[in-house]
């Protein structure tokens, strides 16, 4: 696999996104891509497949075009030069990466697996995690807070999908789950203050909420 090939995915992959405003945009692929490589090369996972499916691990996301397969990964890699055997490996990471539920076990099976899916994860949480859940909430008209509307802890994918809640329960239903759910010890360390940060982001929030002066 020579420069050029990864050269244009990126750029094939940056105008997928140029358009998206749910929180899965071009710069969260970007700092995906940026984190799975740093995890990589800490975890000794072979960065030839993290790097291109870091890129396409959102071009075919159920939450945003739905469907069934990677009919979009799989135009943009060919696009970008690559053939069947390095596109079912690249694609074969991309499927273990979502997150399924609270009850669903999304244990990857591979190494490179592991450093995409914690990559990825580690972008829904923090600062960041914060702004891309209010961002994607918006996009869905989901409501910021209701307080009689308790979490619901998923026992299946299939109602994860069909959930609807507000997006403060997000926090509860999935990100601050997150950082129990990192696979390498790079991204378990890197998850802890952005963990905290939400923590503290929940706090300000009730007690802005609740504020009676």
């Amino acid at each position: 696999m020579n420069q050029t090939d990864i050269a244009e995915l990126y750029r094939l992959v940056k105008d997928f996104f140029e358009h998206d405003t749910t929180g899965h945009d071009w710069w969260h692929v970007h700092r995906v891509t940026q984190l799975a490589i740093h995890l990589a090369k800490h975890e000794r996972a072979d960065v030839l497949l993290v790097e291109p499916a870091a890129l396409v691990h959102d071009t075919d996301d159920w939450k945003l075009k739905g469907g069934e397969g990677y009919p979009n990964a799989t135009l943009i890699l060919k696009a970008a030069g690559y053939n069947s055997k390095q596109i079912a490996d690249i694609l074969g990471i991309v499927e273990q990466v979502s997150y399924k539920g609270a009850g669903v076990d999304t244990t990857p099976r591979s190494i490179e697996a592991m450093v995409v899916q914690d990559a990825d994860r580690l972008d829904a949480i923090g600062a960041i995690g914060i702004a891309r859940a209010f961002a994607f909430g918006g996009s869905k008209q989901r409501p910021l807070y209701l307080p009689n509307v308790e979490p619901q802890f998923h026992s299946t994918f299939e109602e994860y999908k069909t959930a609807k809640g507000h997006t403060i329960n997000h926090f509860y239903e999935k990100l601050l789950l997150l950082k129990d759910r990192m696979n390498t010890a790079t991204a378990k360390a890197l998850a802890e203050e952005r963990h905290r940060f939400m923590e503290t982001f929940l706090e300000q929030f009730y007690r802005e909420w609740n504020y009676k002066g």
